[in-house]
């Protein structure tokens, strides 16, 4: 006789949540389960998003399949990436360790002594100013602006995304304006902010983001108070052949989602292997980037993804970060005011509202004070431009682990058992 299990049982509850049909406000198909039990073995792509898929949303499939979820990191390749995109760079380290890299990027580490060569130091110094040149001639030619060649690029180009924060960067953004207004005198780094992405269709904030930064860009661009010091700049149609441009001429790389947010990242690779120093959270592959080039030569900052957990635990209070922050809220007053949309001062309502009365799902306000005190860590680094290029060339060399080759000599090893074939 088969016997009657109690309607609510821990196996009870377990087969309810790893079942592949959620009941929850009416029955539908849960693809990522269907996905799991479907698959031989299923990658988290980034070490800290693996461990998260076994704490969190798959942590039953984890004990009923140990094994199945597995870590193998994303990697980009080099040909591309480093070869193809930046030439000149390319060159330089052929010149100096061969051409070995290009099929083991782990021979990048061979730059390593090179850091401390200061004829070394200057060559890549001026490969990257030849690369800042170029890309500055072409968005003289696109969006008629002059920048600053000398001035730090500060690089975001990515998927326009709430988690991916580019609004942070944005708030950043307006936070040195009003300082450069306030005290035009002061002596500062002067930088050139770039943003490139695309939002999706339907995705209207995603969207007001973009008109955001470029109402933003342009009174700052337009106001003589700041001029020489801070531009913004949006690129047009980003793709993959602007990133190739765009990449090679960076100097600073923004990864700044929220802490548990991102999966990965390739972008934050791409960058790093060009020669840009990343500004970022505990998220993604960042967490592994840092563990490689070293953590005196990465600037982290903002909550982690255990500090993320506790604080929404705790009842996140966005709203108390905007009163005890004086900056930040005039920043957000600002914005809200119509500074930056003054034929519509309250185009940006919907941002707004969202960062003080929705709950601020991304907490860009519990973050804020700790990206700027980053920021301002960043500047003082760039003014020293020996130490800056010594960290510049031990992230280039430190970057081996980050190539796809790598990634799928993992797959072909643990997932697919296949054995390499001798030509």
């Amino acid at each position: 006789m088969r016997t009657r299990l109690p309607s609510s049982s821990p196996m009870i509850d377990m087969r309810r949540r790893m079942s592949i049909i959620g009941e929850e406000e009416g029955k539908r198909v849960r693809m990522a389960h269907l996905a799991v039990i479907g698959s031989h073995k299923v990658n988290g792509v980034a070490q800290i998003h693996t461990e998260l898929m076994k704490l969190t949303i798959f942590s039953d499939f984890d004990r009923y399949f140990p094994g199945k979820i597995i870590n193998l990191t994303n990697g980009i390749t080099p040909r591309r990436w480093l070869n193809q995109a930046n030439p000149s760079l390319a060159a330089l380290i052929t010149s100096r360790i061969g051409d070995g890299w290009l099929k083991d990027l782990d021979q990048l580490r061979r730059l390593i002594p090179l850091a401390e060569d200061a004829q070394f130091r200057r060559e890549f110094a001026a490969v990257k100013r030849a690369n800042k040149q170029r890309f500055a001639a072409q968005l003289q030619s696109s969006l008629h602006m002059e920048i600053d060649v000398d001035s730090l690029f500060d690089v975001q180009i990515k998927r326009i995304h709430e988690y991916k924060r580019q609004l942070l960067n944005v708030l950043h953004v307006v936070t040195l304006y009003r300082r450069l207004c306030d005290a035009p005198h002061v002596d500062t780094v002067p930088r050139t902010v770039i943003f490139g992405g695309k939002a999706a269709p339907g995705y209207a904030i995603a969207k007001l983001i973009i008109k955001l930064i470029n109402d933003v860009a342009d009174i700052v661009n337009n106001d003589h108070r700041v001029h020489g010091r801070l531009k913004v700049a949006f690129v047009p149609n980003y793709g993959v052949s602007v990133a190739e441009d765009i990449i090679p001429a960076a100097d600073l790389s923004e990864q700044i989602s929220t802490a548990g947010t991102e999966a990965s990242g390739t972008g934050n690779m791409k960058l790093a292997l060009n020669g840009a120093l990343t500004i970022g959270t505990l998220d993604g592959a960042n967490v592994e980037i840092r563990n490689e080039v070293g953590a005196e030569n990465i600037f982290i900052f903002g909550l982690t993804t255990d500090g993320v957990a506790k604080l929404r635990a705790s009842g996140y209070r966005p709203l108390d970060y905007y009163l005890a922050n004086e900056e930040l809220r005039q920043v957000i007053d600002m914005i809200a005011r119509g500074y930056f949309s003054p034929e519509e001062p309250e185009r940006y309502k919907p941002i707004v509202d969202n960062l003080l009365d929705n709950g601020d799902h991304y907490l860009l306000l519990a973050d804020y004070a700790s990206y700027v005190a980053c920021q301002a860590e960043v500047e003082a680094a760039y003014r020293d431009r020996e130490q800056w290029l010594r960290k510049v060339i031990l992230n280039v060399a430190n970057m081996g682990k980050f190539s796809s080759d790598r990634t799928i000599a993992q797959y072909a090893e643990q997932v697919w058992q296949a054995k390499p074939v001798s030509r």
